[in-house]
């Protein structure tokens, strides 16, 4: 059997209505030479009834149904089936831009020796329709990411961003599992500490949903997740820069997706004091960044999501 260009890989937890729209860009692809594996985490409502309605309208969809085991681990079963030159992961509700997987199999023909591509993301609030309806959209450095730049702002900034050789994931063992967070950024720090290159597409090919369910708990634990990480990696990089630049992330994070404002300004505050240099290093970034953080709680949480996305 011929094997396809890529194998999709896509994680599904109580997915509901949001798989249909992922997947639904998956089969807009102008790329049509990839297999999709659906790994079922152990849903409780009727995504597994879902997954195998999609399996049956498309020969090129698999289904895997597996007892809950986290978001780690359902991406290391999929990818334990890829048969693809190339393994793109994709959340279950996020989407892609028609031309993203033609665009990433065009740079991988050009660039044989990147073993990792990544684009620009597409911020899209619940009720966008699409990537044409983002305002704010991600940046792209230019070259290879150093490990600096992956265990700070990690501009991947997330897994339906991430496109590796199949060659490479092999290697690398997969995401570590048991991790509750940054188990993406930590395989990413690893391959590159490896030796890895990771570059990124300057065209917007991801769309990203923000939400506001849960977000309150769920950045100071991915904060504490990072610390965790960054602990492994204290004798090869600059921690306090690292942290900075995180903090400035997960404070844009709470601007953007119209989080508690007291926590954007902690983060903000504690990006200052672990490295204001760091922070300030773009210099437009950081300083609307503390902006946003000092005026917010001065608005309406609807007027943050969209002034500050």
């Amino acid at each position: 059997m011929t094997s396809p260009r890529f194998s999709v890989v896509i994680p599904v937890y109580n997915g509901g209505e949001a798989i249909d729209a992922t997947l639904g860009s998956v089969l807009d692809q102008r790329e049509t030479d990839f297999e999709v594996w659906l790994v079922n985490d152990g849903s409780t409502d009727d995504t597994l009834e879902r997954l195998t309605r999609w399996q049956r309208r498309d020969a090129r969809i698999h289904v895997i149904d597996q007892a809950n085991g986290g978001v780690a681990r359902a991406r290391n079963a999929g990818a334990a089936h890829a048969r693809g030159e190339l393994i793109a992961f994709l959340d279950a509700d996020d989407l892609w831009a028609p031309d993203k997987l033609e665009a990433h199999a065009a740079f991988h023909e050009r660039h044989r020796g990147v073993e990792i591509s990544y684009a620009r993301i597409a911020f899209l609030h619940p009720d966008d329709p699409g990537l044409e309806a983002a305002r704010t959209h991600s940046t792209v450095p230019t070259g290879a990411l150093a490990l600096e730049q992956a265990l700070g702002e990690n501009p991947v900034c997330t897994t339906s961003n991430l496109v590796v050789t199949r060659a490479c994931w092999q290697a690398s063992g997969g995401f570590r599992e048991g991790m509750q967070h940054a188990e993406d950024q930590e395989w990413l720090a690893r391959v590159i500490a490896g030796g890895a290159r990771a570059v990124g597409l300057q065209r917007v090919l991801v769309g990203y949903r923000l939400s506001t369910g849960g977000l309150s708990a769920d950045l100071p634990a991915m904060y504490a997740g990072w610390r965790r990480l960054s602990e492994e990696y204290a004798e090869g990089f600059d921690v306090a820069a690292a942290r900075a630049l995180y903090c400035r992330y997960l404070a844009r994070r709470a601007l953007r997706a119209g989080g508690s404002s007291t926590q954007a300004w902690g983060f903000a505050l504690e990006g200052l004091k672990s490295s204001p240099g760091a922070f300030l290093k773009d210099r437009r970034r950081g300083a609307l960044t503390v902006i946003g953080a000092l005026v917010s709680p001065l608005l309406p949480r609807a007027a943050r999501m969209r002034l500050f996305a």
